[in-house]
């Protein structure tokens, strides 16, 4: 580790560490394009900092790590590209899955999986089986994820239940549908980050976030080293969270 990351890591109080840091991954293929290469070479080095963040992240004692991979919105991309990402989404887990049991990380999926291509989709089930029994810091990856579709999913089977008697309507609170989205009893981002220069949420997680800290920056994706996510990170701590009080 260079001194400047351990400088960085000196200042961030653990006891005020965020519990749920969530990160709109962004620029891989500007990136690419900047150096006049294919956008997958894009994709490829973003999936590095993917394998150090999550490292960085678990080391640092955050509990859970949200982190956007892929959206409803991005099968409209060239069918080379969302081809290249699914055999990178493949090497990512046969890589990693082992670095993952051993960091006691626990694979969660946002988002409907069930219309991946096999192969990845396959791939993705086996590594949710095989850490489903960490204990250590939960990684959600947004999968064929959608804000907006995940509301919906929630009222559907809220509504199922109601149909079954389980729960009455009048039961409804903000706490109680939050146990119907993809995040479940997990508690809401206290942050989220977005690199690569744009101020937009995507469609992400927008139930989740309504008390969110938001830290921008310009820096790409594949760029976005754990220097940038310790200076998200005391950024935060310096701010004081009211939510709507005084």
């Amino acid at each position: 580790m260079d001194i400047e990351n351990k400088e960085l890591i000196s200042k961030i109080i653990p006891e005020k560490l965020p519990k749920h840091i969530a990160i709109i991954m962004d620029g891989n293929g500007r990136w690419a394009k900047k150096r006049r290469l294919p956008r997958n070479f894009g994709h490829q080095e973003g999936m590095k900092r993917v394998v150090e963040i999550v490292e960085s992240a678990s080391e640092l004692g955050i509990k859970h790590l949200s982190l956007y991979a892929f959206s409803t919105e991005n099968w409209k991309r060239p069918k080379d590209e969302i081809e290249g990402l699914m055999k990178i989404l493949v090497l990512y887990i046969r890589n990693e899955l082992v670095r993952l049991t051993k960091n006691n990380v626990k694979l969660k999926i946002l988002g409907d999986i069930s219309v991946l291509p096999d192969l990845p989709r396959k791939e993705v089930e086996r590594a949710i089986y095989r850490t489903s029994n960490n204990t250590g810091m939960i990684l959600n990856i947004a999968l064929n994820y959608g804000g907006r579709d995940e509301i919906i999913r929630g009222i559907r089977l809220y509504l199922k239940d109601v149909e079954m008697g389980k729960i009455s309507v009048e039961e409804l609170n903000t706490n109680e549908f939050s146990k119907y989205l993809y995040t479940g009893n997990q508690p809401d981002p206290d942050l989220v980050i977005r690199p690569s220069g744009e101020f937009r949420l995507s469609n992400f997680l927008l139930y989740q976030i309504a008390y969110s800290e938001f830290w921008f920056s310009d820096i790409l994706w594949p760029d976005f080293n754990e220097k940038y996510l310790y200076k998200a990170i005391i950024d935060y701590q310096s701010r004081n969270r009211r939510f709507g009080g005084i």
